[in-house]
C-alpha cells in the first residue's frame, strides 16, 4: 500500500493506493470557504490549515496507529507554495520515521500527467503495464490555475514539454476574468455556471492562437480585452450581458487550448489524447477535447472529476506508475519544479 500526501496549495489530502487493487480510500479537506473571504489563496493561512487538518484526516483514514500494510509514503515536493510544501514533507517524514517506511517526493505536475491512467489501472490492475503501452506515445494537456502545458509521454514513459503558457495559465485567466466581472472566488466554476445560459457568439475575444511553429499559449491579452470592454459598459449593461460575456470569454480560452492541441496532434504520431488538471473539470472543455480526439480516431483519457484538482490519489498513483520521476533520499521542496 502507498500512502499519498498532497499539500501544494489549499487542499489537505490523503489517499491509499494498492498496486494490486487500486485506490482504497481518499480524504480531502478543502480551504475554499476560508480563502473565499480574501478573494484568493493566502499562503500563510493555507500552511496553518494544513497543520490543523492532516491529523483529523489521518483519523478518518484509520491511520491513527502504525499501518503494517503501508510500504511507502509519497508526498508532493513541488511545484506549489513553499510553506505548504514544507509542511506536507515534514508531515510525511515524521510518519516515515515513526513507521519505519521510506518517503519519496512526487512532482505534482507529473501526478496530473498520469492521473488519467488511474481508471485504466482500476479496470485491470494485473494488466496495467500492457494496457498502458496501447496508449503511448500520448499527447497530454494539463490545464490548471497555475499551469497550461502540452506534453508527450513517450513509449518509455519519458515526459517532454511541447508547449506551455508564456504568461497567465488558463485557470488563472478564468479566475482573473471572473474577478473583473465581480464574481466570487473561485472564479472559473462561476464563469462556467453562468456561461451555460449565455450566447458565446455575442462577444468575441482574442484567442491569441500562435502559429503552428510557435509552441506556446498566451492568455494575458484575453484578460486585458475583457477589462477594456467592461470599462465601456454601465453596471446595468453588465448585469444584462453577463451570461454572454462569460460564454464568450470561456470559449476564447477553450478555443486556444483546442487549437494548439490540434496543431500538435497533426505534427506527431500519438496513440491517445489526455486531459488533466483543475480546469479539466470544466464540462465544455472536456466535451471539446473529446470531440477533438474523436475527429482523429484517438482514444481520449480524461482524469476523473475528483482527480482533476489537487488530490493525493494522483500523488500515490504516480509513485507507482512513474518511478523515474520520484525524488528519493534527502530531497527538498521545489516550489518552481517543472514537469520535465
Amino acid at each position: 500500500m502507498i500512502l499519498g500526501i498532497e499539500s501544494s496549495c489549499d487542499e489537505s489530502a490523503l489517499a491509499r493506493f494498492d498496486p494490486e487493487r487500486g485506490l482504497s480510500g481518499e480524504w480531502v479537506h478543502s480551504q475554499i470557504d476560508l480563502h473565499k473571504l480574501y478573494g484568493g489563496v493566502v499562503p500563510d493561512l493555507a500552511s496553518r490549515e494544513h497543520l490543523k487538518n492532516f491529523f483529523p484526516l489521518m483519523e478518518l483514514a484509520g491511520l491513527g496507529q502504525k499501518p503494517g500494510q503501508v510500504r511507502q509514503i509519497a508526498v508532493t515536493n513541488g511545484p506549489g507554495l513553499a510553506g505548504c510544501l514544507a509542511l506536507g514533507i515534514a508531515f510525511a517524514r515524521s510518519l516515515g520515521l515513526a513507521w519505519d517506511v521510506p518517503v519519496v517526493g512526487v512532482n505534482h505536475l507529473r501526478g496530473h500527467a498520469f492521473s488519467p491512467f488511474i481508471a485504466l489501472h482500476e479496470a485491470a490492475p494485473d494488466g496495467f503495464s500492457a494496457a498502458l503501452a496501447d496508449y503511448l506515445p500520448q499527447l497530454g494537456l494539463i490545464v490548471s490555475g497555475g499551469n497550461t502545458i502540452l506534453f508527450e509521454i513517450d513509449v518509455a514513459q519519458g515526459l517532454t514539454v511541447l508547449a506551455e503558457t508564456v504568461d497567465d495559465a488558463a485557470g488563472e485567466a478564468l479566475d482573473k476574468g471572473a474577478k473583473l466581472l465581480g464574481l466570487p472566488y473561485p472564479g472559473g466554476p462561476q464563469i462556467e455556471r453562468i456561461a451555460a445560459e449565455g450566447d458565446a457568439a455575442r462577444f468575441e475575444f482574442p484567442k491569441a492562437i500562435a502559429p503552428r511553429n510557435e509552441r506556446r499559449f498566451s492568455f494575458s491579452g484575453l484578460k486585458t480585452s475583457l477589462r477594456y470592454r467592461l470599462e465601456k459598459m454601465s453596471d446595468a449593461a453588465l448585469v444584462s450581458a453577463l451570461p454572454d460575456l462569460c460564454a464568450g470569454y470561456q470559449k476564447a480560452v477553450i478555443d486556444q487550448l483546442v487549437g494548439k492541441t490540434r496543431h500538435l496532434i497533426q505534427a506527431g504520431r500519438y496513440k491517445s489524447l489526455a486531459l488533466s488538471g483543475g480546469v479539466s473539470n470544466n464540462r465544455a472543455l472536456r466535451v471539446a477535447i473529446e470531440e477533438l480526439a474523436n475527429s482523429y480516431g484517438m482514444p481520449c483519457l480524461i482524469a476523473r472529476p475528483e482527480h482533476t484538482g489537487d488530490n493525493a490519489a494522483m500523488i500515490a498513483f504516480a509513485a507507482y506508475a512513474d518511478p523515474a520521476g520520484l525524488a528519493t533520499g534527502d530531497f527538498s521542496i521545489e516550489p518552481a519544479l517543472r514537469l520535465d
